[in-house]
Order: C-alpha cells, then structure tokens, then sequence
C-alpha cells in the first residue's frame, strides 16, 4: 500500500511540520477525507498556528496509514475503527488487551457465553497453550458448533494437524508484531495479519485439495 510506503520514511526520517495540503499529499489521503477523519475524531487536531491553519507531524502520519488499512485492506466500518483508536488512546488497555480486542473486531467473535467443546480443550492441552479465556477461543468454539450443525464431522486429528501448521504460523505473524513499538501499528500489524495470513493459509489449504485430488483422480479423466 502507498500510503505505508510514505508513512514508514516519514517515520523515520526527520520530523517536519506540514500543512493539511502536505499531509495529503504525503500519504495519498485525500484533504475531504483527512477532514472526514478530524471531524469524527479520528484523527488528532493539528498544532493549530493560525485560525484556519494547523501544522501536522509524523502522529498524523501513522494514525492515517492505520485508518487507511483498517478501511481498504481488513475492511472495517468508520464505528468499528474509532472503536479500536479509542482503546489505543487508553493507556489503561494493555498491549495484550488491545492484541485481542483487535483480532475480536476483525473476526466478528461472539461472546464467550458457551462452554469449550472437549476438541477445544485437547486442543489447548496438546499445544500447552495458556488456559485463558479469549475472544478467538470462543471463535473457534463457534466454528466448530456451526461445522457440527451442518453435519460435518471435525476430527481430533484434523484439529490438530491443522493447529500445528496455524501454531508455526502464529510463531513468524507475532513475531513482526512484537517488534512494533507503536500501538497504531501493533494494531496495524495484527488486523492485516489475521485477514491476509487467514486468506492466505484458506488459499493453500485449497491449493493442496486441489493438487492431491489431480494426483489421486487426474488419471480418472482420460480413461
């Protein structure tokens, strides 16, 4: 995305105030939406240096890039975003708080109302995975409810084969996220991974059904 690009080198480069019309043209945001963002509070008020002009850094920057990639790439509402910004504003909200409420928004999780089906629970023990209430917890517990009522039956060994490649996978997604100092981008970094790391784990599930069913039935097709 653009605007990542943009934001990472003014980041990280020398800080320098700039003016609405620089601000948009830094980013990629166009100057309605920037104001769209201000007047929803979504975006932090300039340094104001004149009645009608404010000055803005590299806070406006990051804050920009978050809502642009929590808009067009997760594809989360304006509520929805300013939501996650007022629990990254919080200081109360811990660092692993604001992991998890993150990736409850993106995955639409229920509330944590039913009890652990015994899958789950073997689950957590097989892995030793912390026996900790959680949002994507009562998730998979979901999942596995609605695959049962559609007759689908889920297997221990299917569970846990499939936890083992998401286990390695959450071994390399949080290890970008630990290193984010910013909460903007901690939160950046985990709504963009658990919808682009999901689609891409889905699409190679896919890739391999599809390669060993011509290998197992390909020859079935020319006889």
């Amino acid at each position: 995305m653009y605007i990542w690009i943009v934001a990472a080198d003014l980041l990280s480069g020398e800080e320098h105030p700039m003016q609405l019309k620089e601000l948009s043209a830094a980013t990629g945001v166009s100057a309605a939406s920037i104001k769209f963002y201000l007047r929803e509070g979504l975006l932090p008020r300039g340094d104001e240096i004149h009645p009608t002009r404010a000055e803005y850094g590299p806070r406006h920057t990051e804050r920009l890039e978050l809502i642009t990639g929590l808009r067009s790439v997760v594809g989360l509402r304006i509520d929805q975003i300013r939501s996650l910004i007022g629990l990254i504003d919080d200081p109360a909200v811990t660092r692993l708080e604001l992991l998890g409420r993150t990736q409850a928004m993106v995955l639409g999780a229920p509330p944590q109302t039913l009890p652990d089906l015994p899958l789950v629970r073997e689950l957590l023990d097989a892995y030793s995975w912390p026996d900790v209430p959680t949002d994507a917890r009562a998730v998979l517990n979901g999942t596995l409810r609605e695959m049962e009522a559609m007759g689908l039956s889920v297997s221990a060994d299917v569970v846990l084969g499939y936890a083992r490649a998401a286990d390695q996978v959450a071994k390399q997604d949080l290890g970008v996220v630990f290193d984010e100092k910013s909460r903007d981008r901690t939160v950046l970094a985990v709504a963009v991974g658990v919808r682009a790391y999901g689609k891409l784990l889905l699409s190679l599930v896919a890739l391999a059904q599809a390669s060993r069913s011509i290998q197992r039935l390909g020859g079935e097709e020319s006889t």
